[in-house]
């Protein structure tokens, strides 16, 4: 009867899973061994994948969904049970379980001292069984009456601390971060929890509230709790643990923090489930990494942590281009808890800080942490507008389109009938589709071929913290200015650009990666355009609209261009691209590869139909077919690239129809051929299932040999998830060196 129940709350099923789960994930990952020393310690086997329900895409923390209530939650109460629900979920798959809180807790001042106008005390805890689990911490009180506000944080925030104390604050400092971290006791104290260590450091939080509510001087109404990058995890973790935490400020915490892994990995060059888990094993529990690339089976991810906070004050911070976040997922994660809010009464309660730079802080960003502790406590008025740079409103895109296809006016046509038509690449095929292409793109603005340009072009200190650079990789750069004014960066073999030869030419599209641009912002391994440059290519890169040092340029882009699409934005960019890279007098304006990963290469496949320059193309992670992508809960659908990026939001029309769209994958494709095409699957594509990809690539092989070229087109499927990393990029380019040459 436990077994059942515990199931039930888990959203497992009571059978045992298949026993190729787990080799099948130690097949698509790399080996963990303190993972693999859990698994032969504990016995612990994944979920049964086939029974959990599937999830893609992020949606309001009170929707019916896959797992969850059944209706959406409509009242205080009903939300007030599924927190408890939730709750449970995050200590099973995520956090690990937790003791009560303890009713021993003894402190020992081991040091008191008179500071500027302030009190500092040096506090030793015990706690627990036999007063085993030890904590340290020291206060900052201000000198008067009282009572006073709190702020706490971990240990290597001291100087936050002190800010926070200037600020009228008794700033408390803990003993649950790397430089120093008691929590270790915890583990000794309660041996029958399997709490990770983040979660211990968020528990231990609340032992330093269960004495700082022991003084006279402490306004136990008004304690905030704050955190950056690890610690900004932890915070949140404190917050759902502990409700007498009355604010929480959780500074770029990312994956395991603020950041939906269901919506952001690998495949926007983020960091995800399966690296934080390797690199960091004993931050989360080990059952979370059962998840890597099957992110859309996860039972319970961050928004759902956020909204244990509520309606609670938080505030979630994040930088453009900080590395260890990313800005759309973010904007995704504040979407779906804000409804909570508004439910609760406390819309205002829950803001985003988008900070300039990367994942470092200064004095300014602690400030305006604590303007946002004063407005939420009655101290001061600070304001905090809602800001949504990223577009999102897909209903208000609709309102003020005046160009997009009539859905009804267009047969229905299903994936046999349609590639049943799809033939031969022909002119009047090519034709045809580019016009249906440009159907779904919008009416395309004015705009002229730019000549190449210097004016303008990245600083040395620019790139390197973007981290472009060649130096110690055997590599040079060149830079240009080309099409809208747009920087592009140029990465060939060492002494190429002032050489005689013409090399190769790639123009690189990279996945969604918004803080880096076209660069892996969270480095794991060498980057994939460098790579393919040291293979004997002349790469060029730039950022797409959105992201890298193009984030602010999307935030009104619908405002501008209300019948465009960004995607049309993107492939004026890539045509640009190419008319730049036939002007460097160092490329064979003859030998151009298109090479696109995830997005880029959705975008690539758009390309591949537009234009007829390009030599050959490679796509690394394609989606399916509009047509074969119709399982939303699994992939996300049609409608990842409309209602949630708007990035080709007329397809949002679609939806539900996705036999009426007047193109498909295929369209593209055979439009492009038969030109030279490598295809690479991963195996465990969550994005694209084996079985759906293969009936889209069998229809591409037939038509190329059909076309008398069935050499030309290439599928590779390393055994991994939608990933790029060093190991499938020397598939890949060892795959072009065979296919394309040199």
């Amino acid at each position: 009867m436990l077994a059942i129940l515990l199931a039930v709350m888990m959203n497992t099923a009571v059978a045992a899973p298949p026993a190729s789960a787990l080799e099948e994930l130690r097949a698509m990952t790399p080996r963990s061994a303190p993972f693999e020393e859990y698994l032969s310690r504990t016995g612990e086997q994944p979920p049964d994948f086939d029974a959990l329900p599937s999830q893609a895409r992020v949606s309001s923390v009170l929707a019916a969904s896959p797992g969850g209530p059944a209706a959406e939650i409509t009242t205080p109460q009903a939300w007030s049970v599924e927190r408890t629900r939730v709750l449970d979920l995050l200590k099973h798959w995520f956090m690990g379980s937790v003791p009560p809180p303890p009713k021993n807790v003894a402190a020992k001042v081991l040091e008191e001292k008179d500071e500027v106008n302030c009190v500092y005390r040096d506090v030793e805890l015990h706690f627990g069984p036999d007063a085993k689990a030890v904590l340290h911490l020291q206060t900052y009180t201000p000198k008067g009456a009282g009572p006073f506000p709190v702020f706490i944080t971990q240990d290597n925030h001291r100087g936050w601390a002190l800010i926070a104390l200037r600020r009228g604050y008794i700033a408390c400092v803990y003993a649950g971060a790397d430089q120093r971290d008691d929590t270790d006791s915890f583990t000794a104290a309660y041996p029958k929890y399997d709490w990770s260590r983040l979660c211990r450091r968020g528990w231990a939080a609340g032992r330093c509230i269960d004495y700082l509510t022991t003084l006279p001087e402490v306004n136990a109404r008004q304690i905030a709790i704050a955190g950056h990058s690890r610690n900004g995890k932890t915070s949140l973790m404190a917050a759902a643990l502990d409700e007498r935490i009355a604010a929480v400020i959780s500074s770029s915490s990312g994956t395991g923090g603020t950041i939906p892994s269901r919506a952001c990995g690998s495949q926007d060059l983020a960091e995800d489930i399966e690296s934080i888990t390797r690199s960091f094993p004993e931050w989360f529990h080990p059952r979370w990494r059962f998840f890597s690339g099957r992110e859309q089976k996860l039972p319970v991810d961050m928004p759902q942590l956020v909204a244990m906070s509520a309606p609670r004050p938080c505030l979630l911070s994040t930088a453009c281009n900080d590395g260890v976040e990313h800005g759309w997922a973010m904007q995704q994660t504040y979407l779906a808890v804000q409804p909570l809010y508004r439910l609760l009464g406390a819309e205002g309660n829950l803001r985003i800080l988008w900070r300039p730079g990367s994942h470092e802080t200064g004095p300014d960003t602690i400030e305006r942490y604590m303007d946002w502790c004063d407005s939420k406590f009655g101290r001061g008025v600070h304001e905090f507008p809602e800001e949504l740079p990223f577009p999102w409103n897909w209903d208000a895109w609709r309102a003020n389109n005046k160009a997009a296809p009539n859905v009804e006016t267009l047969p229905e046509t299903s994936w046999e009938q349609h590639s049943a038509a799809v033939t031969v690449p022909n002119p009047a095929r090519r034709d045809t589709v580019r016009a249906a292409v440009q159907s779904m793109l919008g009416p395309e603005p004015p705009g002229a071929v730019a000549q190449n340009d210097d004016y303008g072009i990245e600083s040395d200190g620019l790139k390197h913290a973007l981290h472009r650079y060649e130096a110690g990789t055997g590599l040079e750069m060149d830079d240009t200015m080309f099409g809208e004014y747009i920087n592009a960066n140029i990465y060939m073999p060492k002494g190429a650009k002032e050489g005689k030869a013409k090399l190769p030419g790639v123009l690189w599209l990279p996945a969604d990666s918004i803080p880096g641009g076209y660069t892996v912002p969270y480095k794991r391994g060498d980057y994939a355009y460098r790579n393919v440059a040291r293979a004997g290519c002349a790469v060029f890169c730039y950022d797409p609209i959105g992201t890298g040092r193009r984030i602010a340029e999307i935030r009104d882009f619908y405002d501008r261009h209300p019948d465009w699409s960004v995607m049309g934005k993107m492939l004026r960019d890539a045509r640009a691209a190419l008319d730049a890279m036939r002007q460097l007098p160092y490329i064979d304006p003859d030998n151009i590869t298109v090479f696109g990963y995830a997005q880029g290469a959705f975008v690539a496949a758009h390309l591949a139909a537009l234009d007829d320059r390009p030599a050959r193309f490679v796509l690394v992670a394609p989606p399916l077919p509009f047509r074969l992508d119709t399982d939303v809960n699994e992939t996300g659908g049609i409608l990842r690239w409309s209602k949630d990026t708007l990035l080709l939001p007329a397809l949002g029309l679609f939806a539900g129809k996705e036999t009426r769209v007047p193109y498909d994958l295929d369209d593209l494709l055979v439009a492009a051929a038969p030109r030279p095409l490598l295809l690479v699957h991963p195996g465990h594509d969550r994005f694209a299932p084996v079985a759906p990809f293969k009936a889209f690539t069998d229809r591409m092989a037939a038509l190329y040999k059909a076309a008398g070229k069935p050499e030309n087109l290439v599928i590779l499927e390393p055994d991994t998830y939608n990933q790029f990393n060093e190991d499938v990029q020397k598939e890949v380019i060892a795959a072009m060196k065979k296919t394309f040459g040199k």
